[in-house]
């Protein structure tokens, strides 16, 4: 995108209007799909909220429904649905406004640029972190302290893509733009510097696969 804005500077005004008018038009569908994208992802928050109705922990049904705000998973991916939408959008400044108030109220911080499928559970959450580039799966599960980061201040996706119905054990740090496949596990404390195929089981550090899935 960038070499092409770049070469759309040069040439014959003729050619450079017609480059940039090329530009635009690419520019804001990318942006419409974009923001339409995220808007339609706002409802995956129930979801959400069904992945934490079934922790456990809630040993009343009944009234199981009191205690699902009183979880940090709850407020973190309800501010994120909507600071996602914004920053898909364009909004400036208030996303990141709305992640920061977010990571305040509950120790999790999660980029208005990640990608969060529908059924994320962050179970304790406390000290959880998710980059900008990071793409999360449906049907999720990370418990507290994981990293999803990167290895680098580049452009472009640097941070990893998580399958779904993956579980990624506490403290578990995951770097770079590598890739968990569906159903795998990362033990506690694991660090994932390379791709994990679906339904592995990867621990250590750095992590190494311990079970791989039947042929």
């Amino acid at each position: 995108m960038t070499d092409t804005y770049n070469n759309s500077m040069g040439g014959s005004p003729q050619g450079c209007c017609g480059k940039k008018e090329s530009l635009s038009t690419g520019a804001t569908m990318e942006y419409l799909g974009a923001s339409a994208r995220a808007f339609l992802e706002i409802p995956w928050f129930a979801s959400d909220v069904r992945a934490i109705a079934q922790d456990p922990a809630i040993r009343n049904k009944a009234t199981g429904i009191l205690e699902i705000p009183l979880y940090a998973s709850f407020w973190a991916l309800l501010f994120h649905r909507l600071a996602h939408f914004l920053h898909a959008s364009r909004i400036p400044v208030l996303p990141r406004l709305i992640s920061q108030t977010a990571r305040l109220l509950t120790g999790i911080e999660i980029h208005p640029g990640a990608r969060i499928g529908p059924g994320l559970f962050i179970d304790h959450g406390m000290g959880t972190v998710i980059g900008e580039t990071a793409i999360v799966g449906s049907n999720v599960l990370l418990f507290h302290g994981v990293t999803l980061g990167s290895v680098d201040s580049r452009a472009g996706r640097r941070h990893p893509e998580i399958g779904d119905g993956v579980i990624v054990g506490a403290g578990a740090k995951i770097l770079g733009a590598v890739t968990v496949g569906k159903g795998a596990r990362i033990g506690a404390q694991s660090v994932v510097l390379t791709d994990i195929p679906a339904s592995a089981t990867a621990v250590g550090i750095p992590a190494r696969v311990r079970e791989r899935p039947l042929a």
